[in-house]
């Protein structure tokens, strides 16, 4: 872990402030809160607070989707904010980049002094050398974006292009519905056929399996399409284990059938389908020997996928991100999209497909949140977060823009979780680089900061949440004061911008009326915080007559296709010959991306890092069971423990994610052998396309 020089300790003793009793109870509060992580199922919390300290997270019981239920990782959430390594003041590095990390305990006005001083030294020059990099440490609109949004619009830095998650998928899909919308989660548990179609639901959308299990229970047929045997396929009548990067040919297989055995809704096809002659034309190749030939299928799969999927109604898709995380995601998600348009599943209201419900919370967002107007017109280019390791090596030039001079980190941990993370290591090593992070540990990338500032956790904070995977806005009230000299995010940029002289209103506007900024008047904050959520008011069955958010209202199916991987023995067989084996890095069952590593009873269970390899692959490597190994390619190696397992399928390698670097076994991670290029559409990196070589330690 990080070292702070003797003479300058941190104290990482949790400082707790009482809270005021209710007359109900002097010592015990509830509190509704909010999961604030990267996961659809956006729970509604129940904070339990007794003498000034939270004693329990559980899941609210009257919340439709949450129904009291939380996952293991959230469950534990108290065990992550009362962690003895929480950074509590904030911390001004000591030693060199390339050295162990070494930090001292400042003050706030120390760090915001020198923070600013610097920063405006570089903005001087051209503020778009100033750089923010963000992503979904926390979703909330407040604790997100909403004062660093002014912030950076206010100082003219440059804008982050934010693919590193979702965005391929979001792409395609936005391309063929016109947004990222879809069916309502309750009503997958009136589901005949459900396809789980690249997601582990059990480990990362816990509470959409409680309705898939329902409709299993009543006598739906589940189908899990998924290179990796999940914990999800385990419990599924059918695993159709494809080849990494290989969904958007299936799903061309599976149109062909359709075509070819008349099992289509031609009336809805006609009323609201564009581009449906150039599809049913394109598919026409697409026999189920040459998907089968592609996917690593046999032929009868494709075949028998494609007649149950038609000749079973309602049937329903839950597409999740994991299939989106190579070359070519964007197209996979437009064609596996069209499937209910095809067949009419949408005139079901337990029919159709989810992968996204982001899109229907735009028409009641604020979209002058964030101030766009205090940018006031000035250009600015963007960067794009899944290729910070090139960036930030960049030495500047009139195509690409300054050099990037100063980064400011919060709610993400780069050196972790971005690509090829050698050249992102060899970026944040650089000595003129001036790196600020808002954090709660001391990450990864904490590690590489020259200011480190103690960011609240959940329960220490305003907030207030949208959903991917279902259609409520959530309340998160603060459950006890902020422990130690922590500050929320907002503050953090409050305080940022006053130490660089602005002096907008803007910046003066607290939490309490930013929340009720953050949406229009269709969402009563009053009520919002008495109950703790609103439903947005929406159709069961969106499109059962069309009116989709397209500019025309229908589906678009032109110019969809099947894009293959950058990396495979198809695609590129003079790199297969030298690395064989396809990997995929999912996350592990307790871990989201990077967060609650350092969680000592959720490691505890994970163990350590693994790569899952078939015994047939390993047999022929002469590798045994529990042995460490090597993985490796032209871009970097790392090391962990071999999982021989019935979990991966021949040719297939799954480095289970995202440990820190500093947690394995020779201070790196999966990430380091995973490459910068991006995929189809979205701009997002290609995670899941990419090849290996495994060989002992």
């Amino acid at each position: 872990m990080s070292a702070v020089l003797p003479g300058s300790p941190v104290n990482l003793t949790p400082q707790l402030a009482p809270l005021p009793a209710t007359e109900s109870s002097p010592d015990i509060r509830i509190v509704k809160g909010a999961c604030p992580h990267d996961c659809p199922d956006t729970c509604a919390l129940r904070v339990t607070v007794q003498d000034g300290r939270v004693t329990k997270v559980q899941g609210q019981a009257d919340h439709p989707s949450t129904h009291g239920a939380l996952c293991t990782k959230v469950s534990r959430y108290p065990e992550r904010t009362y962690h003895p390594d929480r950074v509590l003041h904030p911390l001004k590095r000591v030693s060199a980049k390339h050295d162990a990390p070494r930090f001292e305990r400042i003050t706030w006005e120390q760090a915001l002094s020198e923070i600013g001083g610097r920063l405006r030294a570089i903005a001087a020059r051209d503020p778009q050398a100033i750089l923010p990099y963000s992503y979904a440490g926390t979703m909330g609109q407040l604790q997100g974006e909403a004062m660093a949004g002014r912030f950076f619009n206010q100082l003219g830095a440059s804008c982050l292009d934010r693919t590193i998650c979702a965005s391929a998928g979001g792409a395609g899909l936005a391309a063929t519905y016109g947004h990222k919308v879809g069916m309502h989660l309750p009503f997958f548990a009136e589901s005949r056929l459900i396809l789980i179609w690249g997601s582990n639901s059990i480990a990362s959308n816990l509470h959409f399996w409680t309705f898939a299990n329902q409709a299993k229970r009543q006598g739906a047929r589940l189908i899990c399409i998924d290179p990796r045997k999940t914990e999800t396929a385990d419990k599924c009548h059918q695993h159709v284990a494809l080849l990494p990067g290989t969904d958007g040919a299936l799903a061309l297989g599976l149109i062909h059938e359709l075509i070819a055995h008349d099992w289509l809704d031609l009336d809805y096809i006609a009323r609201h389908v564009e581009g449906w002659d150039e599809l049913r034309s394109r598919s026409q190749a697409w026999t189920p020997e040459r998907t089968a030939e592609e996917c690593g299928l046999t032929a009868d799969e494709v075949r028998g996928l494609a007649r149950e999927y038609a000749t079973t109604a309602p049937a329903a898709i839950r597409l999740n991100y994991g299939m989106q995380r190579v070359r070519g995601g964007g197209n996979a998600v437009r064609l596996i999209a069209l499937l209910p348009c095809l067949t009419g599943a949408w005139r079901h209201r337990a029919g159709g497909l989810l992968l996204s419900s982001s899109g229907w919370f735009a028409p009641f967002r604020n979209p002058r949140l964030e101030r766009p107007d205090l940018r006031a017109g000035r250009p600015s280019r963007t960067i794009n977060m899944s290729t910070i390791g090139d960036d930030l090596l960049h030495p500047g030039s009139p195509d690409f823009g300054p050099q990037i001079e100063a980064l400011i980190v919060y709610n993400s941990n780069p050196v972790a979780v971005a690509p090829e993370s050698p050249k992102v290591v060899a970026g944040f090593q650089r000595p003129d680089l001036l790196t600020v992070v808002l954090e709660h540990f001391m990450t990864d990338t904490a590690d590489l900061a020259d200011y480190v500032l103690p960011a609240t956790t959940q329960l220490e904070h305003l907030d207030i949440h949208t959903s991917y995977g279902h259609t409520d806005v959530l309340i998160n009230e603060p459950a006890v004061a902020p422990l130690g000299e922590a500050r929320s995010n907002t503050q953090i940029f409050r305080d940022l911008a006053c130490a660089m002289g602005f002096d907008d209103p803007a910046f003066r506007e607290d939490d309490n009326t930013l929340l009720r900024q953050a949406f229009g008047p269709a969402v009563d904050v009053d009520q919002l915080r008495e109950r703790g959520w609103f439903k947005l008011p929406l159709a069961d069955a969106p499109f059962a007559e069309g009116g989709f958010p397209s500019a025309t209202g229908k589906v678009n199916a032109s110019g969809a296709d099947y894009v293959p991987n950058y990396e495979s023995r198809r695609s590129t067989p003079d790199l297969a010959a030298r690395y064989p084996l396809a990997m995929i890095s999912p996350p592990a069952r307790n871990f989201l991306n990077s967060s609650f590593v350092n969680v000592t009873s959720l490691r505890d269970i994970e163990g350590e890092q693994l790569l899952e390899m078939n015994t047939e692959d390993a047999q022929a490597r002469g590798l045994a069971d529990g042995q460490t190994v090597r993985v490796f390619n032209d871009r970097g190696s790392y090391r962990c423990r071999l999982a021989v397992s019935v979990r991966a399928r021949p040719g297939v390698v799954h480095g289970l994610g995202i440990w820190w670097r500093k947690l394995g076994l020779d201070g790196r991670n999966v990430n380091e052998v995973t490459h910068q290029q991006l995929t189809d559409m979205g701009r997002a990196p290609c995670f899941y396309d990419c090849l290996v070589e495994v060989s002992a330690a």
